[in-house]
């Protein structure tokens, strides 16, 4: 069932909250914006967008977003020295953004290295960054 069809069961707030995911998406998917509309949209590609966006929404996660950006990729122990927290608590968001589907990992001998699944995701650091400028 598609968004479009289902508008109108939602009151303002939930219409509004629908329509900051599918901007959201759209970042994601910039190359295909302009193919994009809000009647293409299952309730299961909001919801896997939702649950990404919920993943991310915590300083620490967007901190860790913001130094993987361009393609990098950094190890638990690089992360935690940047963000200067322990290392346990590193690696528990580590966990939460790898099983919501915002990074991805390769082992390399000893060290995993984690980094943006999808390269757009920075996009959303961005517009997070620009719309928090005063």
């Amino acid at each position: 069932s598609y968004i479009y069809l289902n508008i109108q069961n939602y009151d303002y707030y939930h219409y509004f909250k629908i329509i900051y995911l599918y901007i959201c998406i759209c970042l994601i998917n910039h190359n295909s914006f302009k193919k994009m509309q809000i009647k293409d949209l299952t309730i299961e590609q909001l919801e896997e967008a939702a649950n990404m966006l919920k993943a991310i929404a915590h300083p620490m996660r967007i901190a860790i977003l913001n130094y993987l950006e361009d393609g990098k990729k950094l190890t638990v122990t690089e992360i935690h020295e940047l963000l200067k927290i322990e290392q346990s608590t590193t690696s528990h968001h580590l966990g939460i953004l790898k099983d919501k589907g915002v990074l991805s990992s390769k082992r390399d001998g000893k060290n995993t290295y984690y980094f943006l699944k999808h390269a757009n995701l920075s996009n959303i650091v961005n517009c997070v960054s620009k719309c928090t400028m005063g």
